[in-house]
């Protein structure tokens, strides 16, 4: 599976992106799977519910599950939070995963940037950053430097940086969009 990260300060249109992001590449025929990282603690489930009790009892996993999905809660308790690519080994297979956040974990990632943030670029002390995507100029980075809102341009620059072969029946059926991969 390749594996390719968005990374950013809050507020920056990482999670806009990303969302952008999946039905143009899924569109074109690939697999793909996300990974958020946050720093914040939170809980999907609610309290007073079935599995939320079962965790509460001291369940180390909950495994939720209807006729169109499933979730796997796992409770750490005192064990450390797992390294990325051990949550990567517990994901199915698929074409490409998106990872959002885990900015100093060394896989590939490209930089959503807005000056309006007030921070500065990432990138520029980052060499895991091969790609900054921005609807600002972008001065002092050897990477380059995509238009944020043109999303074809952004996916065709994953596609082509993770080696992604799009499959030949997106192609017939006219899925690609503008001529990319």
């Amino acid at each position: 599976m390749k594996v390719f990260g968005l990374v950013g300060w809050s507020g920056s249109g990482k999670t806009t992106l990303l969302v952008r992001l999946i039905p143009e590449l899924t569109s074109r025929g690939l697999a793909v799977s996300t990974m958020k990282h946050t720093h914040h603690n939170f809980d999907i489930d609610q309290k007073g519910k079935d599995s939320y009790e079962h965790r509460a009892a001291g369940a180390t996993e909950v495994m939720l599950t209807s006729g169109r999905r499933w979730v796997l809660q796992r409770e750490f308790r005192d064990d450390m939070e797992p390294d990325m690519d051990d949550l990567i080994a517990r994901m199915a297979p698929v074409d490409l995963i998106l990872i959002e956040g885990f900015k100093r974990h060394l896989h590939a990632k490209m930089e959503v940037f807005r000056a309006a943030v007030g921070k500065g670029l990432l990138a520029a002390a980052d060499d895991t950053i091969v790609a900054v995507a921005s609807v600002d100029p972008v001065e002092g980075v050897a990477c380059p430097v995509l238009d944020l809102n043109d999303v074809p341009a952004v996916a065709d620059f994953i596609v082509d940086y993770c080696g992604l072969a799009v499959p030949a029946n997106a192609e017939q059926t006219g899925k690609m969009s503008h001529g990319a991969a």
